[in-house]
């Protein structure tokens, strides 16, 4: 089962009666010829819509031809009511862009005047409270129109699987971490369904389990995944016992709903009780595009789960954990390279990144439980199961959606890169960099009172993401800002 939604844009031109409604038309094909050189899946409709009975009929054909996301096209000025009656129907995300002009040999009959078209656009989606998405300059030739419909794309799936998400969740959040506060009301507000369970019921549904007979299957495929880093074998069917419950437990409890993710708890009680660490199991679904989040983070699922249906590439979820050392900074200068010290964090986590991240995956046990749950052992039993690895190098974009305490989302973006420099540590971690990063964790992470987790999406992806945000209505989205564009509450002084 896909756990993302797939995307078919349908594209409609319009044109107001006044205007010429072959140059709407051919202004159309030019696009759809353009759509065809990309992977973009689309629709195109060949009704032109210039009044109500037209965006009836457009609504038809669109929905006979598998659209879930429409790009509405002024290829000339359009007709205002008829365009956003069209969007208000249509019950999809929704993008409007506008078709420059040709050439200074035909602005007579060839003029569409869509410029002065897409604000008029603008004001009546304004008026039946339609936030559609609007490219940072909405009109272009037809190579531009279709480049912008590409990056609507990845946006679109992001509202859809979103408004058809489930969140499944296991435990209180723990009392050492209620900065992962999660009022659900905000959920509701974005479409979210929510099911929260005791960690009672995922213990019975695991011991159920119990001689499954996947497990044996599971387990060689973990075995097969970890290779030469498979250095506690012993604890590889309990896990994969896990992975069964999780299975079913979605499966059966996904109702109406057509994605899914997790939020468990993870600690310290389900050591002592399911004899192990779960980080290596969610690290499995995530990579299936199925965040497990930790510690019942809520919010961090579903950021997770963002960015899995912005990018179809496998998320993680990282403490904000800890500086680093001046020493080992020195000593790698070059790596570092246009960043200075406070610029870099190691993000960190026991073990749920994927091995698809990671230079050397290998599974190992959790140090700090150890620590306090088995201290006497020599070698470790129920804290095994982490997957443990240096985070590969390169580009990344950390990422958050969040609802404060009063039920208000909160967002921020940011891009960056994992170093190639050696973090000397355990668990799954890495030396991240991002720009202005001692301000943005200031003025942003510190002043509107994020929790420590984040979400991170292996590429650079803030355009997406930030558009996402803000067709989801979130108004507060911020970013770690250069040098010399102050923040609201940073003082000038400093």
């Amino acid at each position: 089962m896909s756990n993302v939604p797939e995307v078919k844009l349908g594209v409609v031109a319009v044109s107001r009666d006044c205007f010429p409604m072959a140059l709407s038309s051919r202004r159309l094909a030019a696009v759809v010829e353009e759509l065809k050189k990309t992977k973009v899946d689309f629709f195109a409709a060949k009704t032109v819509v210039e009044n109500e009975t037209d965006a009836v009929k457009a609504l038809d054909e669109l929905r006979g031809g598998g659209a879930n996301a429409l790009v509405v096209y002024l290829g000339n000025f359009g007709p205002e009511g008829p365009e956003t009656l069209l969007a208000a129907k249509f019950g999809g995300p929704v993008m409007f862009a506008a078709a420059a002009e040709e050439t200074g040999e035909d602005l007579f009959d060839g003029r569409g005047d869509a410029y002065c078209g897409m604000l008029n656009a603008s004001y009546n989606l304004g008026l039946r409270k339609i936030n559609a998405y609007i490219p940072e300059y909405p009109v272009g030739t037809a190579g531009e129109v279709a480049a912008m419909i590409t990056e609507f794309e990845p946006v679109a799936r992001v509202l859809i699987g979103v408004r058809n998400l489930k969140i499944f969740t296991f435990g209180p959040r723990p009392y050492d971490f209620l900065a992962c506060n999660a009022p659900i009301k905000s959920l509701y507000d974005l479409g979210v369904e929510i099911q929260e369970n005791s960690e009672l019921d995922l213990f019975a549904c695991f011991n159920d389990h119990k001689g499954d007979k996947r497990i044996k299957a599971v387990a060689e495929d973990m075995a097969k995944e970890l290779g030469n880093g498979n250095k506690h074998p012993g604890v590889l069917e309990r896990l994969a016992q896990y992975e069964v419950t999780l299975i079913d437990w979605a499966e059966k409890n996904l109702g109406a709903s057509k994605y899914h993710v997790f939020a468990n708890k993870c600690w310290p009680a389900f050591q002592t009780q399911f004899g192990f660490v779960p980080c290596y199991v969610n690290s499995r679904f995530a990579s299936r595009l199925v965040p497990i989040s930790c510690e019942t983070d809520i919010y961090g699922a579903l950021s997770e789960y963002v960015i899995s249906a912005a990018t179809l590439t496998a998320p993680t979820i990282l403490d904000i954990n800890n500086t680093v050392p001046a020493d080992l900074f020195a000593s790698h200068k070059d790596a570092a390279g246009k960043y200075g010290a406070a610029d870099l964090f190691m993000g960190f986590h026991c073990g749920n990144t994927p091995a698809c991240h990671l230079l050397k995956p290998a599974m190992e046990h959790q140090l700090i439980m150890k620590r306090s749950l088995e201290p006497d052992l020599a070698e470790p039993d129920i804290t095994r199961g982490t997957l443990e690895g240096t985070i590969r190098a390169g580009d990344v974009t950390i990422f958050r959606l969040q609802s404060t305490a009063d039920s208000q989302l909160r967002s921020y973006v940011a891009e960056g890169e994992v170093l190639d420099i050696p973090p000397r540590s355990f668990g799954g971690i890495g030396v991240f960099a991002v720009p202005q990063m001692a301000r943005f964790y200031r003025h942003v992470l510190v002043a509107k009172r994020y929790p420590h987790h984040t979400g991170v999406a292996f590429s650079h992806v803030g355009k997406t993401l930030y558009s996402a945000m803000k067709m989801l209505g979130v108004e507060d989205v911020a970013f770690n800002r250069p040098a010399g564009a102050l923040y609201p509450d940073e003082n000038p002084f400093a």
